[in-house]
């Protein structure tokens, strides 16, 4: 994901909470950028109230996913706010102030909006043109190598890669050309440093570094799978990282199996992934260590991912209501990967709180348990001071996009 997700522009807080105290993460890593100017209002059909100028089709994207997965049906002006932003061609940009307007060589559209905002409306229905002609844009921009770039004509990265494949798996589609066989060149050799990792691209000469979002995404690319997911079958024994043979490449189900391997044993001894820039003490990354959890119980690593799941539970809301709806989103998704109740994660209701952040479904949530005596709720009083910024650097292209590149 995030999805959720993360190469060009990244979603951020400047409070340091939780932990020692980002997929969307609230740490000193990460760049605010100001909310919108109280002039600028923002769209009824949209979520959150942060400026969307770098994420508003990938929060909006991962929100509606997240009410669906949860049982709700979106608010119509919600989907159709998303389908709007949709350009003649097919594409998605971040965020187009008029939709109105033609779409041009100007617009920057890129694949992780387009992806996202594909999975999005293949869940709730009704846009199926919209679906196909989005599938047919990300189909011409596959680069030679199998992959996809951040932008179109850009270098394939990992990032890009995983959420692509997830949007054709969610539209019933296929690549014209295996992504999978790059996935498997960018997976670490398991005797090296960070060994059943996968790189977000290679560096110079080739070099192959373990970067931890990166591999999440890389997880469900191998395995087809897209933002949502249950929880894979449970292999028999514990699946250590391992090579494929003498000569041989490693197979989609390898990648996936090194990429789990590489993930569980990051997170082995805190329970979390960290982050940090140049300067700044390391700190826990939220946003990525959702995505790990769901690519973990993809994987059918459900036992490793038990404990990361539960220190997101006990630490993850404050960071959640100060990124806004992305986050709560990703949490959601999470949740639901791991066969667990999204309306009770660590006493938090994170469906009411995700629905609070923009447009109220048209349908209440469908779910068996009845509401717990004392259960607490995140409210409806949810106070933002996140905005997202475009952050400059080597390969920086999303998450949620908001795709963050990082080395973990």
């Amino acid at each position: 994901m995030n999805v959720l997700r993360r190469s060009a522009a990244v979603l951020a807080a400047t409070a340091v909470i939780g932990v020692a105290a980002p997929t969307i993460t609230a740490t000193a890593a990460d760049a605010a950028s100001p909310s919108p100017a109280a002039s600028a209002a923002l769209p009824s059909g949209l979520f959150g109230d942060s400026d969307p100028k770098y994420d508003g089709v990938w929060r909006q994207s991962l929100a509606l996913l997240a009410q669906h997965t949860a049982g709700e049906t979106p608010a119509a002006e919600a989907v159709a706010w998303l389908a709007g932003q949709q350009c003649a061609d097919g594409s998605f940009a971040p965020f187009r102030a008029d939709p109105t307007a033609a779409c041009g060589a100007r617009t920057a559209v890129d694949t992780n909006s387009t992806a996202a905002a594909v999975q999005a409306l293949a869940a709730v229905g009704g846009h199926g043109g919209a679906v196909d002609r989005a599938v047919g844009w990300l189909k011409a921009r596959q680069n030679a190598d199998g992959g996809w770039g951040y932008a179109p004509g850009s270098a394939s990265d990992t990032n890009s890669t995983g959420v692509v494949v997830g949007a054709l798996a969610a539209a019933g589609a296929s690549a014209d050309r295996s992504p999978y066989t790059l996935l498997a060149q960018w997976s670490i050799p398991c005797d090296q440093d960070g060994g059943g990792g996968l790189a977000y691209q290679p560096g110079k000469k080739g070099k192959l570094t373990a970067n931890a979002d990166a591999t999440a995404a890389g997880v469900l690319g191998a395995l087809g799978k897209g933002f949502v997911t249950a929880a894979g079958k449970t292999p028999a024994e514990d699946p250590a990282c391992s090579g494929p043979g003498s000569g041989k490449a490693l197979t989609r189900a390898e990648v996936a199996r090194n990429g789990g391997a590489y993930l569980a044993d990051a997170m082995s001894a805190k329970g979390y992934l960290v982050t940090a820039l140049a300067g700044a003490a390391p700190q826990p990354d939220y946003g990525n260590t959702a995505d790990a959890v769901v690519a973990l119980a993809a994987q059918g690593r459900t036992q490793q991912a038990r404990k990361p799941y539960a220190w997101l539970a006990a630490h993850a809301t404050p960071w959640a209501k100060q990124s806004g709806p992305a986050a709560y989103a990703e949490l959601v998704l999470a949740a639901h990967a791991m066969g667990a109740d999204p309306r009770d994660f660590g006493g938090t209701d994170l469906v009411a709180a995700l629905d609070a952040t923009g447009p109220a479904p048209r349908q209440a949530a469908r779910h068996t348990e009845a509401t717990k005596d004392g259960e607490k709720s995140s409210g409806t009083s949810i106070w933002w001071i996140v905005g997202t910024g475009l952050v400059a650097g080597v390969g920086i292209g999303f998450l949620f996009s908001g795709r963050r590149k990082q080395q973990l």
